[in-house]
C-alpha cells in the first residue's frame, strides 16, 4: 500500500513540477490581454483654454470639460486583435458653449502588446487612418525605453521617451513624454477680416498642431493611470504667418478619473502577478514537496518489505 501511495505522490509531484513552467510561459501570456468588451468613461479638464469658436468667429477663453467614452466592438475582436470605438466631447463650461468639438475614433490593436493593427475600418472622424505604435496601453512588463505612441490629432505615431519613475496615488509608475512637432492637420477657408487681415473675402489657412503629451504607466499591466496633454494649435495663412489661436490648452485628467484608473491598474497588476508568479511558484513548491514525500514513502515501503 505504501508503495502505491509513494508512486502516486511521485506522479502527482512530477506533474505539478512540469505544469508550473507551462502555466508561467504558455498559459499566462494567453490569459493576460486587453479586453474585447472594454467600456469606460474618462474625464479631463483644461482651465483657461483658448479656442477659436466657429459659431462666434472669435477666440474664446474658458474652462473646458472633456469626456472620453470608449466602448469595445466585440463583434470585430478576433485572434490577437481587439477593436475599440472612442468619442471625445469637449464642452466650454465658462461660456456655456456645449460641444466645442466632438471627435470619433475607431482603433484596432494587438490585445497582448497594445500596438496598432491596420484593419477593421480604423478611422478618425470617418477618415481612414493607419494605426501604429501604442494605442490605448503600453505592453505588459513595460521597459524603461522609448516607445512609439499614436497621436489622434495628427493620425501618426511619435516617440514617447521614458523620463523617470514616479508614484501616483501610492502606485509606482513609469513616466513617458511625447513631443509632437508642428504638423499641419487641415486646410480650411476663413474670412480674412476675422483673422485681422485687410483683405476681403475668404483666405486659405492651415491648422497647425504641436504638443507635449505625458502619460504615467503602471509597468506590470502597461495601463495608463494619468495623462496630461499640452496642446497648441494655431491658424496660419499660406505665407506661414500665424493669424489666430485655434486650440491652446493643457488638459489633465480629473482626480476622480486618476483614482479609478489607479484602482483598475492595481487590480490588473495583482491578477497578473497571481497568474505569472504566485500560481506557478505554488505549483512548483507543492510539486517538489510531493516528489520528496513520494520518494520517502516509496523508500520506507521498500525497507518494510525487505
Amino acid at each position: 500500500m505504501r508503495r502505491v501511495v509513494g508512486v502516486v505522490l511521485l506522479a502527482v509531484g512530477a506533474f505539478l513540477v512540469v505544469l508550473a513552467p507551462l502555466v508561467r510561459f504558455q498559459v499566462a501570456p494567453k490569459l493576460i490581454a486587453a479586453p474585447a468588451n472594454q467600456y469606460n468613461i474618462l474625464k479631463l479638464q483644461a482651465d483657461d483654454a483658448q479656442y477659436f469658436n466657429r459659431g462666434k468667429l472669435k477666440v474664446l477663453t474658458g474652462d473646458l470639460a472633456i469626456t472620453v467614452t470608449t466602448r469595445g466592438d466585440v463583434s470585430q475582436a478576433s485572434g490577437d486583435r481587439v477593436v475599440w470605438d472612442e468619442v471625445t466631447a469637449v464642452n466650454d463650461v465658462t461660456n456655456e458653449s456645449p460641444l466645442v468639438s466632438l471627435t470619433e475614433r475607431r482603433s484596432a490593436f494587438d490585445k497582448y502588446t497594445g500596438v496598432g493593427v491596420d484593419c477593421c475600418a480604423a478611422n478618425i472622424d470617418k477618415k481612414p487612418v493607419k494605426m501604429e505604435g501604442q494605442i490605448y496601453k503600453f505592453p505588459f512588463d513595460v521597459e524603461k525605453k522609448t516607445y512609439k505612441w499614436f497621436n489622434s490629432v495628427t493620425g501618426a505615431a511619435y516617440d514617447a521617451r521614458f523620463v523617470g519613475e514616479d508614484v501616483v496615488n501610492g502606485l509606482p509608475v513609469y513616466k513617458f513624454e511625447q513631443t509632437v512637432p508642428p504638423t499641419r492637420t487641415e486646410t480650411v477657408a476663413a474670412p480674412a477680416s476675422v483673422l485681422g487681415m485687410d483683405e476681403t473675402g475668404d483666405v486659405q489657412v492651415d491648422r497647425v498642431y504641436e504638443g507635449v503629451n505625458t502619460v504615467w504607466i503602471e509597468p506590470v499591466s502597461g495601463s495608463p493611470v494619468k495623462q496630461e496633454q499640452q496642446r497648441n494649435e494655431v491658424l496660419k495663412t499660406q505665407d506661414g504667418v500665424e493669424r489666430s489661436k485655434a486650440f491652446v490648452a493643457t488638459a489633465k485628467m480629473t482626480p476622480e478619473t486618476v483614482n479609478a484608473l489607479v484602482e483598475d491598474a492595481v487590480q490588473a497588476k495583482s491578477q497578473i502577478t497571481l497568474i505569472k508568479s504566485t500560481i506557478p511558484l505554488v505549483l512548483l513548491v507543492l510539486g517538489v514537496a510531493l516528489l520528496v514525500a513520494g520518494f520517502l514513502v516509496a523508500r520506507s515501503a521498500g525497507r518494510v518489505r525487505a
